[in-house]
């Protein structure tokens, strides 16, 4: 069965935790499955007031007890691993169990205008060690690791969460690497799907890969007022009904949500 979630940014009219930890309530009272946040600093015009995901999620966290949680996506390249290992185990904890991690490369011009990285290939390298020092040290193995962006030198991180964290990996569609990337893990979210048939063309290219889909999620991002039954191919896992970013209405937001997934 395909599981549903709320996928938006916490902007202007949601850029208040409290406002989100409400909307969750409503989304899981709805009967939906799951939350997830944008992962942003800054973002364009008509946009101006972004809270963070992450505190956002730890309300939401606290106001419900089933959905299921996470931020999609969060850049590697702009987070330190040890740090966001650390968030990442807390917020697993606080929700018993509910996060779901999703990673990217985040967004060129965003990194520009702090002084990141601007190359996707080299935010891509960085994303390429960083994931599996994380996952390492979500294990509280004791960790050590010298590569050309991380270095840690017998570390073991306590307590660990409450139970595997899953790994989604972003993409854009077509784009082949982020699927060869994300088929390495436990599930691809990927944008620019243009309908049920390209979302089938996905599985097959991800269920290749991988030689097979089990204990792998597809998941797919869809307009709020989307027709679910053609999206719901056989292969796809979670369909997420995508609002904003620009110029949202709370109470259509709420609307839609409270109609049920």
């Amino acid at each position: 069965m395909v599981k549903r979630a709320v996928y938006l940014p916490p902007f202007d009219v949601l850029s208040d935790a409290a406002a989100v930890a409400e909307l969750a309530v409503e989304v899981e009272r709805a009967g939906w499955d799951g939350l997830f946040l944008w992962d942003h600093l800054t973002y364009a015009e008509p946009v101006e007031a972004i809270a963070d995901p992450w505190i956002c999620l730890a309300a939401a966290a606290v106001a419900t007890s089933r959905i299921a949680l996470g931020p999609m996506v969060t850049p590697l390249a702009r987070r330190r691993p040890q740090v966001l290992a650390r968030q990442a185990v807390t917020l697993d904890r606080l929700s018993r169990g509910r996060l779901v991690l999703g990673f990217g490369l985040g967004d060129e011009a965003e990194m520009s205008r702090f002084g990141e990285e601007p190359d996707p290939r080299r935010r891509a390298e960085v994303l390429d060690e960083g994931l599996p020092l994380l996952r390492s040290m979500l294990t509280g193995a004791t960790v050590s690791h010298d590569g050309p962006r991380f270095r840690v030198e017998d570390v073991r991180f306590l307590p660990t969460p409450i139970g595997p964290v899953p790994f989604w990996l972003a993409g854009r569609w077509p784009n082949a690497r982020p699927l060869r990337r994300a088929a390495g893990y436990d599930g691809a979210f990927v944008i620019g799907l243009s309908g049920g048939d390209e979302a089938a063309e996905l599985v097959g290219r991800l269920s290749a890969l991988r030689g097979g889909l089990d204990g792998f999620d597809v998941v797919v991002d869809v307009p709020p007022d989307a027709d679910i039954p053609s999206w719901s191919v056989d292969g796809v896992s979670w369909v997420g009904s995508r609002f904003g970013p620009y110029r949202m209405d709370l109470d259509a937001i709420l609307g839609r949500v409270r109609s049920g997934p």
